[in-house]
């Protein structure tokens, strides 16, 4: 059995799912947000109490909203800001005493996915995060391929591929830079590209749902185009198998059939033949792939 850990901004959830993926429990505490000694032994806790349920000692994996720097071993990248610049792996392994697997919480849901979710079968899969941000994670061989810098897959923080002159220079994005995709494909990054041409604010859940606005339908159409030219670009370097998304922007049907059209003319291939698929697990996939952060095979 193993246990998966999903830390989040409010809530932290852990599950305990059997060689087959079973959940066997899954609990809920709220994040003690600000307080790090504090979600250390939050977390603690909350393994303590599912190993009691189930009466077994259990393998542990984490999905934090950052990353863990292979460089010195602390946190990086953390919208979670509290975490950031602490040993997390080192102080939950002393907390728990045993091996803590900890990954970025986009990885999280890749692997997930991959493994037993929409991309099941899969050999390279890309999984992607549409959401208040742009986040990705690449599974191959139902491993998470972290990277030598603990960000492979961050494709939200690249430049907008093949920008026109609309586009250019693009806004700014909270990294710095600016143009990054996240600006463009977040679903604020929707929202404001709606209130950019119309002056008129409303929500990217409302413009995606509305059929009767010719504004939210020209603004849906950009969206589309622009997420092709992403996920193209990221499909001429990886060529994965499968392209998952997750996130509130998966919620939008008709990307499943526009996108793939589209990214067709900026793929460099004759055909593209790389699946693009809703994710399964939905708001699940995160704390599934936290336990799935040590391989099914039970390798190392």
């Amino acid at each position: 059995m193993r246990i998966g850990i999903d830390l989040g901004g409010t809530k932290i959830e852990g599950i305990v799912l059997d060689g087959d993926g079973n959940a066997l429990h899954r609990l809920r505490i709220p994040t003690p947000a600000g307080d790090y000694l504090g979600t250390v032994d939050a977390i603690a806790g909350l393994v303590d109490e599912l190993e009691r349920r189930v009466g077994c000692r259990s393998r542990v994996g984490v999905g934090i909203p950052g990353t863990a720097s292979p460089a010195t071993g602390v946190i990086k990248n953390a919208n979670s800001t509290w975490i950031i610049g602490r040993p997390l792996d080192h102080d939950l392994r002393a907390a728990l005493g045993r091996p803590v697997r900890i990954a970025n919480d986009a990885n999280c849901f890749a692997v997930s996915e991959a493994i037993d979710g929409a991309a099941a079968g899969a050999r390279v899969v890309f999984g992607v995060i549409l959401g208040t941000g742009v986040g990705g994670g690449i599974v191959v061989d139902r491993r998470v391929l972290a990277g030598t810098n603990a960000i492979a897959g961050e494709w939200g923080h690249n430049p907008l591929p093949w920008m026109d002159s609309t586009e250019r220079p693009g806004y700014p994005c909270y990294c710095g830079k600016q143009g990054c995709v996240e600006t463009f494909l977040s679903g604020p990054g929707l929202a404001r590209d709606y209130q950019a041409a119309t002056g008129r604010e409303r929500s990217a859940a409302d413009i995606a749902a509305d059929n009767s606005d010719p504004a939210a339908e020209a603004a849906l159409e950009r969206y589309e185009e622009r997420l092709a030219r992403a996920l193209a670009s990221v499909i001429n370097v990886l060529d994965p198998d499968a392209v998952v998304l997750g996130g509130g922007m998966s919620n939008v049907e008709r990307l499943y059939q526009s996108v793939p059209r589209r990214w067709q003319h900026w793929v460099f291939s004759d055909r593209a033949d790389t699946l693009l698929v809703r994710n399964i697990h939905g708001d699940s996939s995160g704390v599934r792939g936290a336990a799935w952060l040590w391989p099914p095979d039970g390798g190392a």
